[in-house]
Order: structure tokens, then C-alpha cells, then sequence
């Protein structure tokens, strides 16, 4: 990364000498100059922009101005018998060029490279590493986690109209809003800084479409790539409109202890259930476990067995019973002293014979 900075400084130092020295267009010298490390910021800021472009839209952006330039030179040949103006002519020429170039570049997303082979074969692969972020997920924080583990890879995309809708999260006059918006561009800041990722700010935006979760699919197909989301209804539109997508949630409840049908656990029953009798205890990991016969031990500890798992895409539910009979009971009291003749023996203790009653 130094070494470019020193290349791009010895660029724009060598235009700005050679345009004091040459002074084009009979100006002063130091105004050559300064014309000349304009141009040099200028050419810096081009290629800068020029890394962010993906090689399709190089390639459409290339053969949209080439096309444009011809046209330009037909139609200036028409125009050059009906009106000689060459400002006319070279207004056309602008004007030719830049539509083709605006127009190759949107258009050459549709372009299929993969099928050339050779050095082409690689940019449909590439592309399969980038993740676009939604702002619920950048909220939760997790991804910081993940990301820490080195479990993701690639780059990681953040569209232009996420941060917007992230920034007027940040400036809600809600306190609970406020702190979350705040929440999400920390965590944007940390994953930012860290080694093994490069978080990629895009200004594709989709003006006809007001929802972002829209907007985000129309992306994800346009960069060919996947949505990293926990909002539930995201993940099924997208898997509607065949968009893959990396949802935070499933992968935190791939990642839960595995409870059996039959197994004992010991939980701590917290509030009441919403049937009768019922009672409720959340694990570590937030796993809500729903326990029968479970009401009357509210604020207790108790051992309970699992009856069954309901696994869903929201989370994971446990339901188990509690028995009440295997509850362990308190150890009757022991007498330390020693029973006596004229102590009152239990009936147990008597004789079973009969007794004779001496008259």
C-alpha cells in the first residue's frame, strides 16, 4: 500500500514539473502547474474508481464508448454538410461517448465471461466471495464474532442505501432506536479494521424500488453473490427470487447442543407458560425449554426430562415434564439417643402372636 502512495506522488509530481516547464496553452508557468497536479489528482481519483469496477463492466464500458465514438464520426459526417460548426460536432462526440460508456458499463453485468475460459473463466468465482450486509445484521453484532473467527472470507459488501437507513436509525428520536443505530456502526467500524476482510462501500442503488429488502436482492443478483441477513422474512423472499443467503440465525442454532427426546436436564424454571400447568426456562444460548407440571416451581432449580424439539428457522423450542413423584424427598429426622424399655414402642415393633389378658 506504500509503495502505490509513493508511485501515485512521483506521478502527479512529474505531470505538475513537466507542465511548469512546457506551460501549455501560452499560460504562466505556475498556473501550468497547478493545472497539472489537478490532472494527476485527477487520473488518481479515476483509477481509484476504476478498482471497485468489475471486469464485466470494464469490458461493457470499453465497448459502449467505441461504439459511441462511431456513431459520433457517422453522424459528424452527416452534420458536416448540413452545419460545419465544430463545436457542434465535437459536442456530439462528447455526448456519443459518454452515453455509450454509461451504457456498456450497466449493461455489462449481463455479460457472461465464465464461458470464454482462460483468464475470463475466474470472475464468475470471484464474484461468489462477495456477501452484501443487511442492517439487521450489522444491528445484531454477531457478525463481528463470526467474522473473528475466520470463518467468513471474501469481501464484504455494503450497500449505499443500508448505511443511509442505519444512519437514520443512529438520529431516531427513539432512545431504544438511537442505540442500536449507534450499535450497528460500531460494529461496521470493528469489522472495518480487521486484517482478513475487506469491506467494499458500493453506490448501486435501485431509484425505482422503495424497500430496501428489495433493493438488496436486486443487488445480490446484479454482484451474483449472497445476502448475510437474520430477518426471517428476507430469507424467504430471497430464496424466492433464487438469491442464496447466509442467515445468522440458522447458523447460531446449527450450532446448539443437541437435546434428545428422554434425556434429563436441570433448568431453572423462570415465569409461568401459557397453558395450564405450565412453566418456562430459558438455557446459556436463550433456548426457551416449556416444562408440564412445572407451575407451582417458579423460581426453583428442578431436573426435568425432555419430551420433544421443535426445530424451526426463528430458533429451537424444548419441551420437557416434570415429575413430581421422582423429586427427591428430605431424609426423615434421626434420634441420637438411645430408645428406652419405658418408652411406647411403634405398632410395628409389636408382637404379631396374640396376647393372653390375665383376669
Amino acid at each position: 500500500m506504500l509503495d502505490l502512495i509513493i508511485i501515485r506522488g512521483i506521478f502527479i509530481l512529474v505531470l505538475t514539473f513537466s507542465a511548469y516547464a512546457l506551460h501549455p496553452f501560452h499560460s504562466s508557468p505556475w498556473m501550468a502547474a497547478a493545472g497539472g497536479a489537478i490532472f494527476g489528482l485527477c487520473i488518481i481519483f479515476f483509477e481509484l474508481r476504476l478498482e471497485r469496477v468489475s471486469l464485466k463492466r470494464l469490458i461493457g464500458a470499453a465497448c459502449g464508448s467505441v461504439l459511441g465514438i462511431l456513431g459520433a464520426f457517422i453522424m459528424s459526417l452527416v452534420l458536416a454538410k448540413a452545419s460545419p460548426e465544430p463545436f457542434l460536432q465535437l459536442c456530439l462526440l462528447l455526448l456519443m461517448t459518454y452515453i455509450g460508456l454509461i451504457v456498456g458499463a450497466k449493461k455489462g453485468d449481463m455479460l457472461n465471461l465464465s464461458a470464454l475460459g482462460g483468464v475470463f473463466g475466474g470472475e464468475k468465482s470471484s464474484k461468489k466471495s462477495y456477501k452484501i450486509l443487511d442492517t439487521s445484521v450489522i444491528i445484531d453484532g454477531r457478525i463481528a464474532d463470526i467474522a473473528e473467527t475466520g470463518f467468513l472470507d471474501g469481501v464484504l459488501v455494503v450497500p449505499q442505501f443500508v448505511l443511509r437507513e442505519l444512519q437514520l436509525v443512529a438520529d431516531s428520536a427513539d432512545s431504544m432506536k438511537r442505540n442500536r443505530g449507534r450499535r450497528g456502526l460500531d460494529i461496521l467500524a470493528r469489522v472495518q479494521k480487521m486484517a482478513n476482510l475487506h469491506v467494499q462501500i458500493v453506490e448501486e442503488d435501485f431509484p425505482q424500488i422503495r424497500e430496501v429488502d428489495m433493493k438488496l436482492i436486486e443487488l445480490a443478483k446484479v454482484f451474483d453473490c449472497k445476502v448475510v441477513t437474520n430477518d426471517f422474512n428476507l430469507n424467504k423472499v430471497a430464496q424466492l427470487h433464487g438469491v442464496e443467503v447466509l442467515n445468522i440465525n440458522e447458523l447460531a442454532n446449527s450450532l446448539k447442543p443437541i437435546v434428545l427426546p428422554g434425556e434429563t436436564m436441570r433448568v431453572f424454571i423462570l415465569k409461568e407458560g401459557k397453558e395450564y400447568n405450565q412453566g418456562v426456562a430459558y438455557l446459556d444460548d436463550g433456548t426457551m425449554v416449556v416444562v408440564d407440571n412445572a407451575k407451582k416451581m417458579i423460581s426453583k432449580t428442578i431436573d426435568i426430562s425432555v419430551t420433544s424439539v421443535l426445530q424451526t428457522t426463528a430458533g429451537k423450542m424444548i419441551f420437557g415434564k416434570y415429575d413430581e413423584r421422582g423429586h427427591p424427598v428430605a431424609a426423615p429426622e434421626r434420634h441420637d439417643r438411645p430408645v428406652r424399655k419405658s418408652d411406647p414402642q411403634p405398632m410395628s415393633n409389636l408382637p404379631a402372636e396374640k396376647t393372653t389378658i390375665e383376669s
